[in-house]
């Protein structure tokens, strides 16, 4: 009996030995080097400022930063507004890391404000103008995807004429970004009712109407959950129109699951159907600092884990 009894002392003292060692930082430390980087299932596309805290402001470190923490593409709105020389640092920081550059907006000054709905010339031409700048823009970062939005509903037109409006306008765009392979993506909003594209079905009739390669719709998960709902449904309706998502939970538009939305879902049902291309992290940080940042990549490890 007291040998029995010596026997388990001595196995259980073994064991939390062992346990200790498991559990030290070099122990970790050699786990993590054995199972290599994080790898998502998905594209995620984080955007400058998400990692601030960790990063500081320089663009390259925080692209390097994205990269190492497993993140393979990137987004950023404002990139025509960026000198050249930083655009082309971003370019090539983007291309030594394997990471696919996603969508920057066509801008052309007050992006919503610029109406199309109107048909004035004014607008026409500075939306052409962007279209041209866009291109280049596009060829120092290897950007496929572009951002558009109409801009205002014209309360003086009917929503045909309107429409019609866009329609034309969106056409002269295409013939300046098919060359380049360039696609605009048309994104309905929910932020204002002042604006005239709201819904995915609307996106859908414009993008058929105009017919080309490069027009298609940007389904941001977040606005179409406020403005119609029924997420899987509707972009199944719209599927073949579809050529880029963007993400952020609702309500309070930060990562996912911190509001009502099933992203882990969401993702299963778009990556099934076979899109391989860039979910846009199109939302703020639910907490400051590095907590809200580490948060932030732990929410897309769940939501990944489909």
């Amino acid at each position: 009996m007291k040998n029995r009894r010596s026997f388990l002392q001595q196995s259980v003292t073994a064991a939390a030995l062992v346990a200790a060692a498991a559990s030290s930082p070099g122990a970790q430390a050699a786990r993590a080097a054995k199972s290599g980087p994080r790898k998502f299932k998905l594209k995620y596309g984080p955007h400058f400022g998400m990692f601030k805290t960790q990063t500081g402001d320089d663009p390259v470190a925080q692209l390097e930063f994205m990269a190492d923490q497993g993140f393979t593409a990137f987004e950023d709105n404002g990139l025509m507004a960026r000198p050249v020389d930083v655009q082309e640092k971003i370019g090539a920081t983007l291309a030594k890391r394997g990471m696919t550059m996603g969508v920057f907006v066509i801008d052309g000054g007050d992006n919503w404000k610029t109406s199309l709905t109107t048909g004035k010339a004014e607008f026409r031409d500075k939306f052409l103008e962007t279209c041209r700048a866009a291109v280049d823009t596009a060829k120092r970062v290897n950007a496929r995807w572009a951002t558009v939005v109409p801009g205002y509903f014209e309360r003086k037109l009917p929503i045909g004429i309107q429409t019609g409006n866009v329609i034309d306008i969106l056409r002269a765009g295409a013939k300046i970004l098919e060359p380049a392979n360039l696609t605009m993506v048309l994104e309905p909003l929910s932020d204002n009712p002042d604006l005239f594209l709201r819904t995915s079905d609307q996106a859908y009739a414009i993008c058929r109407a105009v017919d080309s390669p490069s027009c298609k719709i940007l389904y941001d998960m977040y606005h179409m959950q406020r403005n119609e709902g029924d997420i899987v449904a509707h972009i199944d309706h719209a599927w073949s129109e579809i050529a880029y998502f963007q993400v952020g939970d609702n309500p309070g538009r930060k990562e996912p699951g911190t509001g009502e939305m099933n992203y882990r879902n969401l993702f299963a049902h778009i990556s099934g159907k076979g899109y391989d291309g860039v979910f846009g992290m199109e939302h703020g940080n639910s907490k400051p600092g590095k907590e809200g940042e580490v948060a932030l990549i732990d929410a897309y490890v769940a939501a990944d884990s489909f």
